[in-house]
């Protein structure tokens, strides 16, 4: 215990590790250091983002996807999901909607979805900026060319996530069809910062195959990317998808995650995510507690929220419906941090 100790002391002040170290501390895992990791890591995020939580307005514009990823509840292969996809003014309503109650990013989230092309989505991001030029627009729409991520930046897009999913070539291979490449996706990721974007990256946790190696090589890739927002949750199986009997990830070792990744790279932009909340019913407070700072309730349709299932039992309904912002202010208040009307950008340091 005194070397993952030790360890913690020496990424809380160098903000680095050796990729066995970070190894070490994935297998030495235990609640003792999840405890001292969570204390360091809200002692740094506190020191530069102090108490607030930034709130991101989430509209889950589509689940129609040409990829099959194997733990993806929306993967083209799934039959039985029941298919949307919403319209620009649907996609604006909710912006309308999101910004009376006082949200200042809206994230626009989608499987990779052939209708949304370049000058549909260009259309509908310069629109949102029209509307609202004090908001910040996130997209999270898969891979795509450099050429695209291009316009929609020239469009007016902010910010953009794609997660990396795993930093290890072989893992990688496990959980995506053979036509998917960890090299393309870091292509992808490369382009996304190079062009300017605030760039988000991330993993799940406990993913089938998924050994304290290739989490290594993901806080490793984090320390060395910087990426501005990093989104890690918890696996949740999907009854409809080939990793249907692997067990979830847990709500312990992610959290335990989300502290070394604030220790790693402190002013990053750190969710509690949905994935959180629904295997644990104080899943993003604990998530909070442990150093994230960002919330992302859904202001979807309330129709649509349902059908965009990722995973079995999607969080769709109570703190993460928008209606319910003042349920989650409480709730974030009762653990003593503040939600804040704010666009919530990263605070360089």
């Amino acid at each position: 215990m005194n070397k993952v100790f030790s360890l913690l002391q020496k990424l809380h002040n160098e903000h680095s590790l050796k990729l066995n170290e970070y190894e070490y501390l994935v297998q030495n895992y235990s609640a003792e250091a999840a405890s001292l990791a969570a204390a360091r890591a809200d002692e740094v995020r506190r020191s530069i983002y102090g108490n607030t939580v930034y709130i991101r307005g989430l509209i889950e514009v589509s689940n129609y996807c040409k990829n099959d990823c194997l733990y993806c509840g929306i993967r083209k292969s799934n039959r039985c999901a029941d298919r949307y996809r919403l319209t620009k003014d649907e996609i604006l309503s909710c912006c309308h909607s999101g910004y009376q109650i006082g949200f200042r990013t809206f994230v626009l989230q989608g499987g990779e979805d052939g209708y949304y092309t370049d000058s549909v989505l260009c259309d509908i991001v310069s629109e949102i900026k029209r509307i609202y030029p004090d908001c910040a627009v996130t997209l999270s729409l898969g891979e795509r060319s450099r050429s695209s991520y291009q316009k929609l930046f020239d469009a007016g897009a902010d910010r953009y996530l794609l997660r990396h999913e795993t930093a290890d070539c072989e893992h990688y291979s496990r959980l995506h069809p053979a036509e998917m490449t960890l090299q393309n996706r870091m292509s992808c990721l490369n382009d996304l910062k190079s062009i300017g974007f605030q760039v988000g990256c991330g993993f799940m946790v406990g993913s089938p195959f998924q050994t304290a190696a290739t989490i290594a090589k993901d806080l490793k890739f984090i320390e060395e990317f910087k990426p501005d927002m990093c989104g890690i949750g918890p696996f949740v199986p999907h009854h409809d998808t080939p990793f249907a009997k692997f067990a979830a990830g847990t709500v312990e070792l992610t959290c335990y995650l989300l502290s070394i990744i604030r220790l790693i790279h402190p002013p990053v932009l750190l969710p509690s995510t949905t994935a959180l909340g629904t295997i644990h019913p104080l899943g993003r407070e604990l998530g909070i507690k442990a150093g994230a700072n960002v919330v992302m309730p859904n202001l979807s349709p309330e129709g649509v929220r349902k059908k965009y299932e990722l995973y079995d039992n999607k969080l769709h309904s109570g703190a993460e419906a928008a209606e319910a912002r003042a349920e989650l202010e409480q709730k974030m208040q009762a653990i003593g941090y503040v939600v804040v009307t704010d666009r919530g950008d990263i605070k360089k340091i």
